[in-house]
Protein backbone atom coordinates (compact mmCIF):
# COMPACT_ATOMS: atom_id res chain seq x y z
CA UNK A 1 0.00 0.00 0.00
CA UNK A 2 1.54 3.11 -1.39
CA UNK A 3 -1.22 5.63 -0.20
CA UNK A 4 -0.55 7.25 3.38
CA UNK A 5 -3.58 5.69 5.34
CA UNK A 6 -6.80 7.57 6.40
CA UNK A 7 -5.81 7.59 10.56
CA UNK A 8 -2.43 9.11 9.65
CA UNK A 9 -3.32 12.41 7.81
CA UNK A 10 -4.74 15.50 9.10
CA UNK A 11 -8.53 16.02 8.87
CA UNK A 12 -9.81 19.35 7.67
CA UNK A 13 -13.61 19.35 8.06
CA UNK A 14 -15.87 22.64 6.46
CA UNK A 15 -18.55 23.38 8.88
CA UNK A 16 -21.43 26.20 8.90
CA UNK A 17 -24.66 27.37 7.26
CA UNK A 18 -26.33 26.32 3.87
CA UNK A 19 -25.12 28.38 0.75
CA UNK A 20 -22.20 29.80 2.44
CA UNK A 21 -19.88 28.57 -0.06
CA UNK A 22 -18.38 25.71 1.83
CA UNK A 23 -18.32 23.27 -1.13
CA UNK A 24 -16.87 25.79 -3.54
CA UNK A 25 -14.18 26.76 -0.64
CA UNK A 26 -13.63 22.88 -0.75
CA UNK A 27 -13.21 23.48 -4.57
CA UNK A 28 -10.77 26.17 -4.22
CA UNK A 29 -8.25 24.95 -1.39
CA UNK A 30 -8.16 21.61 -2.87
CA UNK A 31 -7.52 22.90 -7.16
CA UNK A 32 -9.69 20.51 -7.65
CA UNK A 33 -13.80 19.60 -8.31
CA UNK A 34 -14.40 17.45 -5.07
CA UNK A 35 -17.74 18.90 -4.13
CA UNK A 36 -21.17 19.79 -6.36
CA UNK A 37 -21.73 23.80 -6.55
CA UNK A 38 -25.19 25.07 -6.54
CA UNK A 39 -26.45 27.99 -5.67
CA UNK A 40 -29.26 25.90 -4.28
CA UNK A 41 -29.22 25.76 -0.60
CA UNK A 42 -28.74 22.33 1.06
CA UNK A 43 -26.35 20.68 -2.26
CA UNK A 44 -24.41 18.97 0.35
CA UNK A 45 -26.45 16.41 1.74
CA UNK A 46 -23.93 14.20 3.64
CA UNK A 47 -20.45 14.44 4.81
CA UNK A 48 -18.20 13.95 1.80
CA UNK A 49 -14.85 12.85 2.61
CA UNK A 50 -11.28 12.93 0.02
CA UNK A 51 -8.32 11.62 1.06
CA UNK A 52 -5.70 13.60 -0.67
CA UNK A 53 -2.10 15.33 -1.22
CA UNK A 54 -2.51 19.50 0.16
CA UNK A 55 0.40 21.07 -0.10
CA UNK A 56 2.08 22.55 2.17
CA UNK A 57 -0.07 20.68 4.57
CA UNK A 58 1.09 16.81 2.90
CA UNK A 59 -1.35 14.26 3.56
CA UNK A 60 -5.03 15.13 4.57
CA UNK A 61 -8.57 14.17 4.48
CA UNK A 62 -10.90 17.03 3.19
CA UNK A 63 -14.47 16.38 4.78
CA UNK A 64 -17.41 19.05 3.00
CA UNK A 65 -20.58 18.40 5.54
CA UNK A 66 -24.04 19.69 4.79
CA UNK A 67 -25.32 23.24 6.23
CA UNK A 68 -25.73 23.16 9.99
CA UNK A 69 -29.07 25.02 9.93
CA UNK A 70 -31.00 22.28 7.75
CA UNK A 71 -34.75 22.16 8.33
CA UNK A 72 -37.17 19.07 8.95
CA UNK A 73 -36.19 15.44 9.82
CA UNK A 74 -33.97 14.54 7.27
CA UNK A 75 -32.14 17.75 8.21
CA UNK A 76 -32.06 16.95 11.03
CA UNK A 77 -30.03 13.61 10.31
CA UNK A 78 -27.69 15.53 8.11
CA UNK A 79 -27.05 17.89 10.98
CA UNK A 80 -26.16 14.50 13.07
CA UNK A 81 -23.95 13.24 10.25
CA UNK A 82 -21.98 17.04 10.76
CA UNK A 83 -21.50 16.14 13.98
CA UNK A 84 -20.17 12.92 13.30
CA UNK A 85 -18.09 13.96 11.29
CA UNK A 86 -16.45 16.62 13.76
CA UNK A 87 -15.35 13.57 15.85
CA UNK A 88 -12.72 12.95 13.49
CA UNK A 89 -11.93 16.42 12.57
CA UNK A 90 -8.16 17.94 13.33
CA UNK A 91 -8.73 20.90 12.24
CA UNK A 92 -12.64 22.32 11.96
CA UNK A 93 -12.92 25.75 9.51
CA UNK A 94 -16.50 27.32 9.92
CA UNK A 95 -16.87 29.10 6.86
CA UNK A 96 -19.50 31.94 6.73
CA UNK A 97 -20.05 34.61 4.41
CA UNK A 98 -18.00 37.87 4.90
CA UNK A 99 -19.75 40.92 5.94
CA UNK A 100 -22.57 39.18 7.89
CA UNK A 101 -22.48 39.20 11.56
CA UNK A 102 -22.14 35.49 12.40
CA UNK A 103 -25.44 33.37 13.49
CA UNK A 104 -27.02 31.42 15.87
CA UNK A 105 -25.84 28.32 14.05
CA UNK A 106 -22.20 29.72 13.45
CA UNK A 107 -22.24 30.31 16.80
CA UNK A 108 -23.38 26.89 18.42
CA UNK A 109 -20.87 25.29 15.86
CA UNK A 110 -17.82 27.15 17.72
CA UNK A 111 -19.28 26.19 20.91
CA UNK A 112 -19.55 22.77 19.92
CA UNK A 113 -15.75 23.27 18.48
CA UNK A 114 -14.30 24.16 21.81
CA UNK A 115 -16.15 22.16 23.66
CA UNK A 116 -14.74 18.82 21.63
CA UNK A 117 -11.80 20.89 21.65
CA UNK A 118 -10.98 20.94 18.15
CA UNK A 119 -8.80 23.92 16.32
CA UNK A 120 -10.84 25.85 14.50
CA UNK A 121 -10.45 28.48 12.40
CA UNK A 122 -13.24 31.45 11.03
CA UNK A 123 -13.06 31.53 7.31
CA UNK A 124 -15.06 34.43 6.08
CA UNK A 125 -16.08 33.44 2.09
CA UNK A 126 -17.26 35.55 -0.75
CA UNK A 127 -15.23 38.31 0.12
CA UNK A 128 -15.14 39.62 -3.63
CA UNK A 129 -19.17 40.85 -2.97
CA UNK A 130 -18.59 43.27 0.06
CA UNK A 131 -16.12 45.93 1.27
CA UNK A 132 -17.25 44.58 4.46
CA UNK A 133 -14.21 43.39 6.44
CA UNK A 134 -15.11 42.07 10.06
CA UNK A 135 -12.51 41.40 12.36
CA UNK A 136 -13.59 38.02 13.66
CA UNK A 137 -12.12 36.07 10.40
CA UNK A 138 -9.85 34.87 7.23
CA UNK A 139 -11.24 36.88 4.49
CA UNK A 140 -11.13 34.47 0.97
CA UNK A 141 -13.20 34.40 -1.99
CA UNK A 142 -13.43 30.85 -3.36
CA UNK A 143 -15.02 32.70 -6.84
CA UNK A 144 -11.69 34.67 -7.10
CA UNK A 145 -9.00 32.67 -5.35
CA UNK A 146 -7.57 35.58 -3.72
CA UNK A 147 -6.05 34.85 -0.15
CA UNK A 148 -6.83 31.20 -0.41
CA UNK A 149 -2.75 30.06 -0.78
CA UNK A 150 -2.69 32.18 2.70
CA UNK A 151 -5.25 30.04 3.84
CA UNK A 152 -3.71 26.87 3.07
CA UNK A 153 -0.57 28.09 4.95
CA UNK A 154 -3.36 29.34 7.77
CA UNK A 155 -4.54 25.56 8.04
CA UNK A 156 -0.83 24.43 7.52
CA UNK A 157 0.16 26.21 11.02
CA UNK A 158 -2.81 24.75 13.00
CA UNK A 159 -2.50 21.05 11.62
CA UNK A 160 1.17 20.71 12.39
CA UNK A 161 -0.10 21.22 15.90
CA UNK A 162 -2.29 18.26 15.67
CA UNK A 163 0.42 15.70 14.39
CA UNK A 164 1.22 13.06 16.29
CA UNK A 165 4.28 13.92 18.27
CA UNK A 166 5.52 9.77 18.81
CA UNK A 167 6.33 7.22 16.88
CA UNK A 168 4.71 4.04 17.00
CA UNK A 169 7.56 1.92 17.24
CA UNK A 170 10.56 3.76 16.79
CA UNK A 171 11.09 5.37 19.88
CA UNK A 172 11.21 1.70 21.58
CA UNK A 173 14.52 0.74 19.38
CA UNK A 174 17.60 2.27 18.75
CA UNK A 175 19.72 1.96 15.21
CA UNK A 176 20.60 -1.83 14.72
CA UNK A 177 18.10 -3.10 16.88
CA UNK A 178 16.54 -6.72 16.03
CA UNK A 179 12.74 -6.43 16.00
CA UNK A 180 11.10 -9.59 16.02
CA UNK A 181 7.24 -9.94 14.29
CA UNK A 182 4.99 -12.76 14.40
CA UNK A 183 2.67 -12.85 12.39
CA UNK A 184 0.27 -15.67 11.69
CA UNK A 185 -1.04 -16.74 8.66
CA UNK A 186 -4.64 -18.11 9.14
CA UNK A 187 -7.78 -18.16 7.76
CA UNK A 188 -8.63 -14.90 8.80
CA UNK A 189 -5.91 -13.25 7.53
CA UNK A 190 -5.35 -11.51 4.61
CA UNK A 191 -4.40 -13.07 1.13
CA UNK A 192 -1.38 -11.46 -0.51
CA UNK A 193 -0.66 -8.56 1.92
CA UNK A 194 -0.01 -7.84 5.61
CA UNK A 195 -2.84 -5.63 8.06
CA UNK A 196 -1.94 -2.11 8.02
CA UNK A 197 -0.70 -2.29 11.62
CA UNK A 198 1.93 -4.54 10.66
CA UNK A 199 2.63 -2.49 7.50
CA UNK A 200 2.63 0.75 9.87
CA UNK A 201 5.22 -1.29 12.14
CA UNK A 202 7.69 -2.33 9.94
CA UNK A 203 7.92 1.30 8.35
CA UNK A 204 8.42 2.99 11.93
CA UNK A 205 11.35 0.00 12.76
CA UNK A 206 12.73 1.34 9.17
CA UNK A 207 12.94 4.65 9.79
CA UNK A 208 14.42 4.08 13.54
CA UNK A 209 17.23 2.00 11.75
CA UNK A 210 16.26 -1.04 13.14
CA UNK A 211 16.20 -4.43 11.90
CA UNK A 212 12.65 -5.93 11.37
CA UNK A 213 12.53 -10.08 10.99
CA UNK A 214 9.02 -11.35 10.65
CA UNK A 215 8.61 -14.99 11.46
CA UNK A 216 5.01 -17.08 11.16
CA UNK A 217 3.86 -17.81 14.99
CA UNK A 218 4.14 -21.86 13.71
CA UNK A 219 8.14 -21.03 13.04
CA UNK A 220 8.67 -18.63 15.84
CA UNK A 221 10.41 -20.27 18.45
CA UNK A 222 12.95 -21.60 16.22
CA UNK A 223 13.15 -18.24 14.58
CA UNK A 224 14.47 -17.24 18.12
CA UNK A 225 16.59 -20.14 19.34
CA UNK A 226 18.80 -19.59 15.84
CA UNK A 227 19.49 -15.98 16.50
CA UNK A 228 22.71 -15.16 17.49
CA UNK A 229 21.73 -12.43 20.77
CA UNK A 230 18.08 -12.10 21.86
CA UNK A 231 16.07 -8.95 19.72
CA UNK A 232 15.35 -5.54 21.18
CA UNK A 233 11.86 -6.28 21.06
CA UNK A 234 9.17 -8.82 19.75
CA UNK A 235 5.82 -7.59 18.42
CA UNK A 236 3.19 -10.14 18.24
CA UNK A 237 -0.19 -10.12 16.49
CA UNK A 238 -2.28 -10.65 20.07
CA UNK A 239 -4.28 -13.48 19.03
CA UNK A 240 -0.89 -16.08 19.50
CA UNK A 241 -0.12 -14.42 22.71
CA UNK A 242 -0.35 -17.48 24.79
CA UNK A 243 2.58 -19.35 22.78
CA UNK A 244 4.74 -16.16 22.23
CA UNK A 245 4.81 -15.36 25.25
CA UNK A 246 5.52 -18.76 26.72
CA UNK A 247 8.14 -18.85 24.13
CA UNK A 248 9.62 -15.71 24.88
CA UNK A 249 12.40 -15.05 27.70
CA UNK A 250 11.40 -12.70 30.24
CA UNK A 251 14.40 -9.94 29.78
CA UNK A 252 12.85 -9.89 25.91
CA UNK A 253 10.28 -6.67 26.00
CA UNK A 254 7.28 -8.35 24.27
CA UNK A 255 3.98 -6.33 23.23
CA UNK A 256 1.47 -6.67 20.17
CA UNK A 257 0.26 -4.90 17.04
CA UNK A 258 -2.70 -4.04 18.44
CA UNK A 259 -1.24 -2.74 22.27
CA UNK A 260 1.63 -0.59 20.10
CA UNK A 261 -1.86 0.61 18.36
CA UNK A 262 -3.45 1.91 21.51
CA UNK A 263 -0.65 3.33 22.90
CA UNK A 264 -0.24 5.01 19.36
CA UNK A 265 -3.86 7.05 19.80
CA UNK A 266 -3.28 7.94 23.36
CA UNK A 267 -5.99 5.16 24.85
CA UNK A 268 -3.97 2.82 26.12
CA UNK A 269 -4.31 4.05 30.18
CA UNK A 270 -7.78 3.52 29.97
CA UNK A 271 -7.82 0.28 27.96
CA UNK A 272 -5.52 -1.13 30.37
CA UNK A 273 -8.25 -0.20 33.42
CA UNK A 274 -10.91 -1.06 30.95
CA UNK A 275 -10.03 -4.77 30.89
CA UNK A 276 -10.53 -5.48 33.75
CA UNK A 277 -14.45 -4.95 33.82
CA UNK A 278 -14.18 -8.51 31.65
CA UNK A 279 -13.39 -10.02 35.07
CA UNK A 280 -17.03 -9.58 36.51
CA UNK A 281 -19.43 -10.01 33.41
CA UNK A 282 -22.54 -11.81 33.92
CA UNK A 283 -24.95 -13.90 32.12
CA UNK A 284 -27.11 -11.31 29.81
CA UNK A 285 -24.53 -8.57 30.78
CA UNK A 286 -24.47 -6.72 27.16
CA UNK A 287 -20.68 -6.22 25.30
CA UNK A 288 -19.91 -4.04 22.12
CA UNK A 289 -16.99 -5.49 20.08
CA UNK A 290 -16.13 -2.31 17.89
CA UNK A 291 -14.07 -2.45 14.89
CA UNK A 292 -13.31 0.63 13.06
CA UNK A 293 -13.26 -0.56 9.62
CA UNK A 294 -15.53 -2.34 7.82
CA UNK A 295 -13.66 -5.67 6.53
CA UNK A 296 -14.92 -8.80 4.77
CA UNK A 297 -15.60 -11.03 7.90
CA UNK A 298 -13.71 -14.64 7.43
CA UNK A 299 -14.02 -17.94 9.13
CA UNK A 300 -13.16 -17.39 12.47
CA UNK A 301 -13.44 -13.66 12.98
CA UNK A 302 -11.52 -12.05 15.63
CA UNK A 303 -14.23 -9.67 16.65
CA UNK A 304 -17.28 -11.53 16.30
CA UNK A 305 -16.05 -15.06 16.76
CA UNK A 306 -12.72 -15.48 18.89
CA UNK A 307 -13.82 -12.83 21.35
CA UNK A 308 -16.57 -13.71 22.46
CA UNK A 309 -15.40 -17.03 22.89
CA UNK A 310 -12.69 -16.49 24.71
CA UNK A 311 -14.77 -13.45 26.65
CA UNK A 312 -17.31 -16.09 27.73
CA UNK A 313 -14.80 -18.35 28.88
CA UNK A 314 -13.05 -15.94 31.26
CA UNK A 315 -16.20 -14.57 32.65
CA UNK A 316 -17.33 -18.66 32.51
CA UNK A 317 -21.01 -16.45 32.01
CA UNK A 318 -22.79 -16.00 28.83
CA UNK A 319 -22.77 -12.12 28.22
CA UNK A 320 -24.99 -10.46 24.72
CA UNK A 321 -22.74 -9.62 22.07
CA UNK A 322 -23.38 -6.08 20.61
CA UNK A 323 -21.31 -4.98 17.14
CA UNK A 324 -20.45 -2.09 15.22
CA UNK A 325 -18.05 -1.22 12.28
CA UNK A 326 -16.24 1.81 10.45
CA UNK A 327 -17.97 5.06 11.40
CA UNK A 328 -20.83 3.85 12.92
CA UNK A 329 -20.76 3.93 16.98
CA UNK A 330 -23.58 3.61 19.11
CA UNK A 331 -24.13 7.16 20.83
CA UNK A 332 -26.23 5.54 23.70
CA UNK A 333 -23.44 3.60 25.55
CA UNK A 334 -24.84 3.04 28.84
CA UNK A 335 -26.83 0.43 27.40
CA UNK A 336 -23.10 -2.00 27.69
CA UNK A 337 -21.03 -3.39 30.56
CA UNK A 338 -17.91 -3.27 28.15
CA UNK A 339 -16.78 -1.82 25.13
CA UNK A 340 -14.20 -3.99 23.47
CA UNK A 341 -12.37 -1.88 20.69
CA UNK A 342 -10.00 -2.64 17.79
CA UNK A 343 -6.45 -1.07 17.54
CA UNK A 344 -8.52 1.62 15.60
CA UNK A 345 -5.79 1.80 12.28
CA UNK A 346 -8.23 2.63 10.13
CA UNK A 347 -9.11 5.87 13.20
CA UNK A 348 -7.43 8.66 13.40
CA UNK A 349 -6.30 9.57 16.82
CA UNK A 350 -8.96 11.94 17.89
CA UNK A 351 -11.68 10.02 16.66
CA UNK A 352 -10.38 7.23 19.07
CA UNK A 353 -9.83 9.33 21.86
CA UNK A 354 -13.31 10.54 21.40
CA UNK A 355 -14.78 6.99 21.53
CA UNK A 356 -12.90 6.37 24.80
CA UNK A 357 -14.29 9.66 26.31
CA UNK A 358 -18.20 8.50 25.31
CA UNK A 359 -17.62 5.90 26.79
CA UNK A 360 -16.14 7.29 29.99
CA UNK A 361 -18.89 9.97 30.30
CA UNK A 362 -21.34 6.92 29.80
CA UNK A 363 -19.68 5.19 32.68
CA UNK A 364 -18.59 2.31 30.45
CA UNK A 365 -15.31 0.71 30.36
CA UNK A 366 -13.20 0.87 27.47
CA UNK A 367 -10.75 -1.62 26.60
CA UNK A 368 -8.86 -2.84 23.65
CA UNK A 369 -8.50 -6.30 21.56
CA UNK A 370 -4.54 -6.73 22.09
CA UNK A 371 -5.17 -5.42 25.70
CA UNK A 372 -8.17 -8.03 26.64
CA UNK A 373 -6.88 -10.67 25.55
CA UNK A 374 -3.51 -10.32 27.40
CA UNK A 375 -5.73 -9.24 30.60
CA UNK A 376 -7.35 -12.76 29.99
CA UNK A 377 -4.12 -14.69 29.55
CA UNK A 378 -2.78 -13.21 32.62
CA UNK A 379 0.23 -11.26 30.94
CA UNK A 380 -1.28 -7.37 30.53
CA UNK A 381 1.39 -6.16 32.95
CA UNK A 382 4.38 -8.07 30.94
CA UNK A 383 3.54 -6.71 27.56
CA UNK A 384 2.21 -3.12 28.29
CA UNK A 385 3.51 -2.40 31.88
CA UNK A 386 7.00 -0.85 30.63
CA UNK A 387 5.96 0.41 27.43
CA UNK A 388 6.61 4.77 27.86
CA UNK A 389 3.10 6.36 27.55
CA UNK A 390 3.77 9.23 25.35
CA UNK A 391 1.35 12.26 26.25
CA UNK A 392 -1.23 12.98 23.46
CA UNK A 393 -4.13 16.18 22.47
CA UNK A 394 -7.65 15.36 23.22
Amino acid sequence: MNDTPKGERVHIGLFGRRNTGKSSLLNAITGQDLAVVSPVKGTTTDPVSKAMELLPIGPVVMIDTPGIDDAGALGGLRVQKTREALRRTDVAILVAEAGRALEDEDRALLALFREMQVPFLVVRNKMDLTEIRLADGFHVSAATGENIDRLKEKIAEIGAGEETRHRLVGDLVAPGDMAVLVVPLDKAAPRGRLILPQQQVIRDLLEAGAVAVATRDTGYADALRGMAKPPAIVITDSQVFAQVSAATPEDVPLTSFSILMARYKGVLEGAAAGAKALDALADGDRVLIAEGCAHHRQCDDIGTVKLPRWIRAHAGAAPDFAFCSGSSFPRELGRYAVVVHCGGCMLNGREMRFREREARQAGVPMTNYGVAISHMQGILERVSGWLPRPSVGS
